[in-house]
């Protein structure tokens, strides 16, 4: 896999950009993609994501026996996985993440605002599995804009006891500022994405982005 921006191939790994993905990022950027046909294709390309961020989850050899008496010497995984969602965004890959992975699994929440005015994030609630400290932690956000928020969310997994290298970021769209700024902070931690966009806007809306990814899931937009 291509490096991305100068990133080392396992820091930040971007998924395939080939003709099917693109196509599926071109309707959920579409201004005129609304309702089912948005959450139904950021679905789609959830799965790509978190197929790709499991498969760092380590593994360990395991035989069985198949349906014609034969042994089978295969994999199973060695580690439990959580789920960590940053709300409410987040929880939109949820499912994706519960019909990909076949080992144990768990889930948490954070709820970070981000303060439209200053950008600023402000934590209010965390909500997360005991054991996470021994878990490698999927941390969905679909979107990177400043990092803000995405930072926080890591100091709180790290001060639960999750290694940094434990962490994966699955992600939508990453700015690249975002991504600079985050991994700058978090050198061990992994990010997967499915697209690196170059600008902000003067709002700190990642460009060209796709909007407000929580209001277009949740059918919210004003």
């Amino acid at each position: 896999m291509e490096a991305v921006n100068g990133f080392k191939q396992d820091q930040v790994i971007l998924l395939p950009q080939n003709r099917q993905l693109l196509t599926l990022m071109t309707i959920i950027r579409d201004v005129n993609t609304t309702g089912t046909l948005f959450t139904s294709t950021v679905e789609k390309v959830a799965r790509q994501l978190v197929t790709l961020a499991v498969d760092s989850v380590p593994t360990e050899k395991h035989t069985v026996q198949t349906p014609v008496g034969e042994s089978y010497s295969g994999w199973r995984p060695a580690q439990e996985v959580c789920g960590v969602s940053i709300l409410r965004a987040g929880a939109s890959m949820e499912q994706a993440l519960r019909d990909t992975w076949v080992g144990p699994l768990s889930f948490g929440n954070i709820l970070i605002q981000r303060d439209e005015e200053t950008s600023l994030p402000q934590f209010l609630y965390c909500k997360l599995p005991s054991q996470i400290s021994r878990c490698r932690v999927l941390l969905l956000e679909p979107m990177l804009a400043t990092g803000g928020s995405l930072i926080k969310a890591i100091e709180i997994l790290i001060e639960r006891g999750v290694p940094e290298q434990e962490i994966v970021l699955v992600n939508v769209v990453a700015s690249k500022q975002g991504l600079e700024r985050v991994m700058g902070r978090f050198p061990l931690l992994r990010i997967v994405t499915a697209a690196v966009d170059e600008n902000l806007t003067s709002k700190n809306y990642i460009s060209p982005g796709l909007g407000d990814f929580g209001d277009r899931f949740y059918g919210t937009v004003a």
